[in-house]
């Protein structure tokens, strides 16, 4: 039974994989920050939480990517076979807020993973896959298609930190030898998305308006394209990644664009609401100081080492959102 350590497990992209791994007979290690509420509602359903249950486990372990020792700790601990780093202060928006911590968890957290998988390997000489979470923000204003050979200009606190969590990735790899993969994911947004996210904002925002529960939708700037895809299966080309027979970065997208209006327009039609302008308003609290104004993915490299490539296209997208969060707000 292989083992795997998950970052940021309860998350929108950790639960997903933490359901595939569990698929694939992994023992599954979480590491979650600790809170004053409980903030694993994203994996609570996986049956897997029982010890006493036969088959494949997860376990969850209390850490910070801020704090190197318990990261080290852990690795030696659990003597993983792979290792999954999706821990991040991941809202763009909000790094602008925390730039300083954004920096220290997104970036040099990604250091402290792959200095202690250094360590661990020279003293155990047992190898450890890493997987490193990069993100279409680390291109920025760079004008797309983007690919893996694309020049990146992070226009973000957040997108800054994960440039440096890629070079860093890349520079384990050939000064240690390290099998590090970088996966460069485009936006992908699911029914489990963060409520404060802007896609999982408006499904749920439209349903509370179509419910009558809510009068508007605030958002920022409507313009602002992204390519978007479903986070389900992205977690999938995550594990591809580390069955490679040697570690590459790739990107990872639908290879299409779509405005922020485009999917207020979706969501309102889905909804039956016409005249979706009357219900929503421009906050400028919402801009961001630099905005990254267009992202699309060319995912060829993808396709045709992996065998992969995005099946949820934007309109599908959509609905899967909105259905999900209809359910909800009838409840």
């Amino acid at each position: 039974m292989k083992k795997a350590i998950v970052t940021g497990i309860t998350g929108q992209d950790g639960s997903y994989l933490a359901e595939l791994l569990l698929e694939k007979e992994y023992e599954v290690h979480g590491v979650i920050r600790r809170a004053s509420t409980f903030n694993t509602g994203r994996i609570e359903h996986l049956s897997s939480f029982d010890p006493h249950k036969e088959g494949p486990k997860l376990f969850l372990h209390y850490g910070d990517l801020a704090d190197a020792n318990t990261i080290r700790k852990l690795i030696y601990q659990v003597e993983p076979d792979e290792i999954y780093n999706l821990g991040a202060q991941s809202h763009v928006r909000v790094s602008f807020d925390i730039p300083e911590y954004t920096a220290d968890v997104d970036g040099v957290g990604t250091l402290r993973i792959l200095e202690a998988i250094k360590d661990y390997e020279a003293q155990t000489k047992k190898k450890v896959k890493f997987y490193q979470a990069s993100s279409s923000e680390m291109f920025g204003a760079t004008p797309p298609p983007q690919n893996e050979t694309t020049k990146f200009y992070p226009r973000s606190p957040y997108g800054i930190a994960k440039v440096f969590a890629f070079y860093t990735t890349v520079n384990y790899r050939e000064a240690y030898g390290i099998f590090a993969a970088n996966g460069i994911l485009f936006n992908h947004e699911s029914e489990r998305r963060g409520e404060t996210f802007v896609t999982r904002k408006i499904t749920k925002a439209v349903n509370r308006i179509k419910a009558g529960l809510q009068e508007k939708l605030y958002l920022g700037n409507l313009e602002a394209r992204r390519d978007w895809g479903y986070a389900k299966e992205y977690v999938e080309a995550m594990w591809l990644m580390l069955q490679q027979p040697e570690p590459d970065d790739f990107v990872i997208g639908t290879g299409e664009s779509h405005s922020v209006r485009e999917f207020v327009e979706a969501a309102f039609k889905h909804a039956g609401i016409a005249d979706w302008e009357k219900y929503v308003a421009i906050d400028p609290r919402y801009y961001r100081p630099t905005e990254v104004e267009n992202l699309i993915a060319d995912a060829r490299k993808a396709k045709e080492k992996l065998g992969w490539e995005a099946k949820t296209k934007f309109e599908e997208l959509v609905r899967i959102m909105m259905d999900a969060d209809a359910k909800e707000t009838a409840t």
